[in-house]
C-alpha cells in the first residue's frame, strides 16, 4: 500500500477558529481522495489567538482556557479539535500533531538575570561580559490555574533569549547559570544552532526534561493521535529527542510515528543526524524541495536527470518525507521558495508516483492560499495523481533518466492488484517528449491512457511488454489502464 500524507494547513488560514470544524467536515472526503494521514498544525495555545501556533505559550492549553486573548487557538477550541480527530478516525485517517518543543513565547512576567551576548553569526563567540538583562521568562499560566500540570517556568529553565526588555534591544543572549551552555547535540550552523527564537528551552535541566516528557504522555493520551511532527529538530538536543520519543512510545504501548523538520538541504547533515540517534524518526527532504524549486525556475535549462541529485530520498529513502511545498516555503514566508504552477503537477508526480519516500501533499497547493497571497488550489491537477498512486503506481520501479528534458519511469504493477502498473513521463523541454519503455509482459495487449487527461491518445502495450509514450512540452503524463 502507498501511504500518503496531507499537511492540513497553510500559514494564512482565516483567523476565525473554524479550521478544526473544516477538518471534521472534510475528513471522509480527504480519505476518499487517496490520503491516509493528516498532519495538523500545533494545537497548543500561542502567545496570541492569531498566531499559527509556533510562538507556543502553554502546551497544556489546547483551546480550553481564557489565556492570551481568547479561549480558542487560531484553529478552534479543544472540543472542536477532539471532534475533528474523531471524524478523522471514523473516516480511517491517521492523525499526526505538530509539536513545538524548542522554545516558549509570551511569558507572563519579566525577570532579571545575567546573560552574555553572543555573535548571532557565531554563537560560540561571546561579545560581552555577563550583565543583567530583563526577559519575559516567567510563565505561570494564570488562566489554567495549575490544571493538568502545576509546573511554572522561570529563567533557570531556559538557555537563551532574544530580547532584553531592560535595554529594549534584540540580540542573542545566552543565560548565565550553573551548567548553562548551548547544547552540543544540535546542528552546527552559526557555530551552534541551539538558539532559534524566543525563550529557548534548556534540555539539560532535569525538571524541564521531566515536564516535557510528562506533557508528551498527557498529549498522547488526551488526543489519541497516531504520530507527531517535531518542529525545529536541528535546534533541539538530539539526546532529549531520543528520550522523549522512547518515553512517549513506551507509555502509549502502541506504534507512534515521528517525523521531524531538519531544515538543512545538505543530505550529509541529515544522514549524520540519523546515524547519531538511536530512535526511529523520518525527516523532510529539504534538498528535493529546492531541486524542484530550481527546476521550476530554470524551466528548459534544468537537467531533469539530476532532479534527485543530493536528496535524502535518493540516499536514505526509508527515513524520508517528500514534499513539494509547505507553510514555510509558501509566498510571504522567510523560506519562500514556492514551486511555480507550471511545474507543480510534475513535481507532485515526482513524489506521489515513485516507490520511495512518504509523500506529503500541501494544503496550500491543494485548496489554495488565503490572505494577501491569495492563490488558487490545484486539486484538479493533483487528484489524478492521488488516484494513480492509490491504484496504479505499485510494484517494482524502473527509471528512464536518460535525457535532460524528458525523464520517465515505470511501475510494473503487482499481479494481485487488478489494474496496477503505470508509465510516467515528465518534460521541461520546448518540444514534446517521447520514450519507449518496458512496463512488463503482464500488461501485453492492454490499452493505457493518460490519467492527467493531457494526452488524448491510447497506447497499446505490445507483446513484449513495451509501450511508446509521449508527453507534451513542459508537462507530465501518467499512462495506465483507465479507470472504469
Amino acid at each position: 500500500m502507498n501511504f500518503t500524507l496531507m499537511q492540513y494547513f497553510e500559514w494564512y488560514l482565516p483567523d476565525d477558529g473554524s479550521h478544526w470544524d473544516r477538518l471534521k467536515d472534510s475528513a471522509q472526503e480527504i480519505k476518499d481522495m487517496g490520503v491516509d494521514a493528516v498532519w495538523l498544525p500545533p494545537p497548543t495555545k500561542a502567545d496570541n489567538p492569531s498566531n499559527q501556533g509556533y510562538a507556543v505559550y502553554d502546551v497544556y492549553d489546547l483551546g480550553e482556557f481564557d489565556q492570551k486573548g481568547a479561549v480558542r487557538t487560531k484553529y478552534g477550541t479543544r472540543e472542536q479539535l477532539e471532534a475533528a480527530i474523531a471524524a478523522c478516525k471514523e473516516a480511517g485517517l491517521l492523525v499526526y500533531i505538530d509539536l513545538v518543543m524548542n522554545h516558549k513565547a509570551g511569558g507572563d512576567e519579566k525577570e532579571t538575570f545575567q546573560a552574555i551576548e553572543v555573535d548571532p553569526e557565531d554563537r560560540g563567540t561571546e561579545i560581552s561580559e555577563p550583565y543583567d538583562i530583563e526577559g519575559y521568562t516567567r510563565f505561570t499560566f494564570p488562566g489554567r490555574n495549575g490544571k493538568y500540570s502545576k509546573f511554572e517556568w522561570d529563567f533557570t529553565h531556559f538557555v537563551g533569549v532574544d530580547y532584553d526588555a531592560k535595554a529594549d534591544r534584540t540580540s542573542v543572549f545566552k543565560i548565565v547559570g550553573e551548567h548553562k551552555d548551548w547544547s552540543d547535540n544540535v546542528d552546527d550552523e552559526y557555530g551552534n544552532f541551539d538558539y532559534l527564537m524566543f525563550s529557548d528551552i534548556d534540555y539539560d535541566h532535569p525538571a524541564v526534561k521531566e515536564e516535557m516528557i510528562e506533557w508528551g504522555k498527557w498529549l498522547t493520551d488526551t488526543l489519541d493521535v497516531d504520530g507527531f511532527r517535531l518542529d525545529a529538530v536541528k535546534h533541539i538536543d538530539s539526546k532529549f529527542i531520543e528520550e522523549f520519543i522512547n518515553a512517549v512510545t513506551e507509555h502509549a504501548e502502541r506504534d507512534i510515528y515521528f517525523f521531524g523538520e531538519f531544515w538543512n538541504p545538505d543530505v550529509e547533515a541529515k544522514e549524520g543526524f540519523l546515524k547519531d540517534v538511536e530512535f526511529d524518526i523520518d525527516l523532510f527532504d529539504v534538498k528535493l524541495h529546492y531541486n524542484l524549486f530550481e527546476a521550476a525556475n530554470e524551466k528548459e535549462n534544468y537537467d531533469l536527470t539530476q532532479i534527485f541529485e543530493g536528496t535524502l530520498v535518493e540516499e536514505n529513502p526509508w527515513n524520508t518525507v517528500t514534499f513539494v511545498d509547505n507553510h514555510d516555503t509558501q509566498p510571504g514566508e522567510s523560506l519562500e521558495s514556492f514551486v511555480d504552477d507550471w511545474f507543480k503537477q510534475s513535481a507532485y508526480a515526482l513524489i506521489l508516483l515513485r516507490q520511495d519516500g512518504y509523500p506529503c501533499v500541501f494544503y496550500g497547493d491543494y485548496y489554495g492560499i488565503d490572505g494577501d497571497y491569495d492563490t488558487e488550489g490545484m486539486a484538479v491537477a493533483i487528484d489524478p495523481l492521488l488516484r494513480a498512486r492509490h491504484t496504479r503506481a505499485l510494484g517494482e520501479q524502473e527509471d528512464y533518466f536518460d535525457h535532460p528534458d524528458t525523464i520517465g519511469w515505470v511501475r510494473l504493477g503487482e499481479e494481485d492488484v487488478e489494474g496496477s502498473g503505470c508509465a510516467v513521463l515528465v518534460s521541461n523541454g520546448l518540444e514534446e517528449g517521447y520514450k519507449k519503455m518496458y512496463v512488463g509482459e503482464l500488461h501485453a495487449g492492454e490499452e493505457w491512457t493518460d490519467f492527467t487527461g493531457t494526452r488524448p491518445e491510447t497506447v497499446t502495450i505490445d507483446d513484449e511488454g513495451y509501450g511508446e509514450f509521449y508527453v507534451d512540452s513542459q508537462s507530465v503524463s501518467v499512462y495506465a489502464l483507465p479507470e472504469e
